[in-house]
C-alpha cells in the first residue's frame, strides 16, 4: 500500500465518512497477499517508497499474469525485469496496459501520478553494455527519476567522455556501466563530486571471466564515492540511483 492510500483511509476515518471497522478491513490488506506460489508484499511501497518489482525468470506465464495483475490493481504501477519478448506478447492479452522495452528486456506500467525528479545520469562504456544500462535507466524512470543517458563513452576514447563533462556534473547520482576492464566508474568518480554507482557487465574477451574482471576493478577503485552492484545488475543500480535522487530532492 502506498502512503497516499493509507493517508486517504485515515483521513476518511477522521472525517467520519468511513466507519472504523471498514477501515480496519481495508488495512488488513496491508502486509502481504498469499497466492500459494508467491506472497505479494503490498506493504513495500509504504516502507520503501516503491511497490514490489517482479523478476521474470523461473516464473510461468500464468504466475506472471496473476502476480502482475494483483500488483497493478494495488499500486497502479508495475515493473517486470528480465522478461523475454515472446513472454511479454503472451502477457499483453491479459494486461493490455503493459509496455515493453526491447533493449532493457523489461515490461512496465508507469504510475500516472509519479513524481518526475531530474538528477540521475546513466553512462555506458560501449554499445554492448546497453542492455544493462537501459535496464538501469528504465528502472530509474519507472521509479520517478527519468535519467539523462550518455552512451559509448568508454575510456578507450576518453575525449568522448570529457566532451560531456559539464552535463555529467549536473547529476545528483551517476550510474556508470562498463565491461572489459571496467575503468569507467573510477575515471568518472575522479571528475565529479556525487555518488557513482558502478555496474560491471559480462561484456569482454576471455580473461574478463564473464564480468569478474570489471567487478574486481570497480571494487578496487582508488577514486572516492564509488559503490558497486553485481555483474549485469542494471536493475539494482537504477533502483539505488532513484533512491539517492529522491533523497537529494528532499526540501531542507
Amino acid at each position: 500500500m502506498e502512503e497516499a492510500r493509507l493517508r486517504q483511509i485515515l483521513e476518511r476515518v477522521q472525517q467520519g465518512t468511513v466507519p472504523v471497522e471498514s477501515a480496519i478491513e481495508e488495512l488488513r490488506l496491508l502486509p502481504f497477499e498469499d497466492l500459494g506460489f508467491a506472497k505479494l508484499d503490498h506493504h513495500r511501497a509504504l516502507r520503501s517508497g516503491w511497490p514490489e518489482v517482479i523478476y521474470a525468470p523461473g516464473k510461468s506465464v500464468e504466475q506472471l499474469i496473476v502476480i502482475a495483475r494483483r500488483l497493478l490493481e494495488r499500486s497502479g504501477s508495475l515493473l517486470i525485469t528480465r522478461l523475454d519478448k515472446d513472454v511479454y506478447t503472451r502477457l499483453l492479452y491479459e494486461l493490455p496496459a503493459l509496455e515493453y522495452d526491447d533493449v532493457a528486456r523489461a515490461a512496465y506500467v508507469e504510475p500516472a501520478d509519479s513524481p518526475r525528479l531530474e538528477g540521475v545520469t546513466v553512462l555506458a562504456g560501449g554499445t554492448a553494455d546497453l542492455p544493462v544500462a537501459e535496464e538501469a535507466a528504465l528502472t530509474a524512470r519507472v521509479l520517478g527519476s527519468p535519467p539523462d543517458r550518455i552512451y559509448d563513452v568508454g575510456v578507450a576514447g576518453i575525449h568522448r567522455l570529457l566532451e560531456h563533462l559539464e552535463r555529467i556534473r549536473k547529476a545528483n547520482v551517476i550510474v556508470a556501466v562498463a565491461g572489459m576492464e571496467g575503468a569507467l566508474p573510477s575515471v568518472v568518480a575522479g571528475l565529479v563530486g556525487v555518488p557513482v554507482i558502478a555496474v560491471p557487465t559480462s561484456v569482454g574477451y576471455g580473461a574478463s571471466f564473464g564480468g569478474v574482471a570489471p567487478l574486481l576493478t570497480m571494487l578496487n577503485s582508488c577514486a572516492n564515492g564509488v559503490a558497486v552492484v553485481n555483474i549485469d545488475n542494471g536493475f539494482g543500480a537504477g533502483y539505488l540511483a532513484a533512491s539517492i535522487n529522491r533523497l537529494a530532492a528532499r526540501p531542507d
